[in-house]
């Protein structure tokens, strides 16, 4: 085993163990959990309204212990992880749920007693051991679902999206190279010759998405849009409503993206550039503003099409570019669907 294959196996199994450990966290001995793990200037990029924290103090007293309060039985249960280099980086990402009872009101989004499945996708990157770098979505907009506060009426299914259907998503050992560099061309094809140029030169008609998604796959969208199956519920529901909303857009914008076997990951800060020009996404009229999204996307291969696909967009964040703040409407009761 290399070197570079040696450290990227650690820190798998570092980032493995960090998220086991947060069952037996509490607001006593996070702080000793966290310095285990994080370095002291690490800095994390989370959702709005939390956004950036610089350094391991802010992050542990702004994000953790408010987690913490909130959900104190919290579970952190990854049903994907997986490994690999960007840019002279080395990354690890991780998906799946915070669950918990909510005990505590979180981010002003109020406590259900209840328990809830809060999904997420995040990324660390790696330096001697320790994570010097987070980018992590939690889905509030799905969260305030669970507490009764519903904005948009979703065209796709409001589920618990589960993992993948191989359970084989924790790799937390050596990864058959070929197989790696077989996802990351498929994943690369699929946005940068179907979504990008096949899109602009032939319409959403014509993209193509045929030769990179299994007729049946599942596609599992944030808090907004929902889960479909099968490339028609994809366009339906989903991939139509969005490229009417915003025609222009540009993706592709990643930070770090990888494979590693049959997965795929990456995340773009943001990864898309668009003016919503158009009528339909997310049931609201154009409002002909610029705007940006924080998008996150793992993928599953089979043979050689994309059968799964969980995707993570900070939808809190792109509403307020378009003039809809959610945690107002919460507040005041405004807009909510029952």
């Amino acid at each position: 085993m290399s070197t570079i294959i040696k450290e990227r196996v650690q820190n798998k199994q570092k980032i493995h163990e960090f998220s086991n450990k947060i069952h037996e966290a509490n607001l006593d001995n996070i702080e000793d959990i966290l310095e285990e793990y994080f370095d002291h200037n690490a800095v994390w990029h989370g959702p709005h309204p939390i956004n950036q924290l610089d350094g391991l103090e802010n992050i542990t007293e702004q994000f953790y212990k408010p987690l913490l309060k909130s959900f104190p039985d919290l579970e952190k249960n990854n049903f994907t992880l997986l490994s690999g280099s960007f840019g002279g980086g080395e990354w690890v990402s991780t998906s799946g749920h915070f669950v918990g009872t909510f005990e505590n009101d979180f981010l002003t989004i109020p406590a259900t007693k209840g328990a809830v499945w809060i999904r997420f996708g995040e990324f660390h990157k790696m330096e001697n051991g320790k994570i010097v770098e987070t980018r992590i979505i939690i889905d509030l907009l799905d969260l305030m679902r669970q507490a009764g506060f519903k904005f948009i009426s979703a065209l796709g299914a409001e589920i618990v999206n589960p993992g993948p259907a191989s359970h084989d998503g924790i790799l937390l050992g050596e990864s058959n190279s070929e197989e790696s560099a077989k996802t990351l061309k498929l994943i690369e094809d699929m946005i940068y010759k179907g979504l990008r140029d096949d899109y602009r030169e032939k319409g959403m008609n014509d993209m193509g998405m045929e030769l990179y998604f299994h007729d049946d796959f599942m596609w599992y969208g944030p808090g907004g849009t929902g889960t479909t199956r099968g490339l028609k519920g994809f366009m339906d529901y989903h991939q139509g409503p969005f490229c009417q909303g915003i025609p222009d857009y540009l993706g592709g914008n990643h930070i770090t993206r990888y494979a590693e076997g049959k997965f795929c990951s990456f995340v773009g800060w943001p990864s898309i550039y668009a003016t919503h020009t158009g009528n339909g996404w997310l049931g609201i009229p154009a409002t002909n503003k610029k705007i940006t999204m924080r998008v996150m996307d793992f993928y599953r291969r089979n043979d050689n099409l994309i059968v799964e696909n969980w995707v993570y967009i900070d939808m809190v964040d792109f509403l307020l570019q378009l003039g809809i703040d959610v945690f107002d409407r919460m507040k005041n009761s405004k807009y909510v669907f029952k």
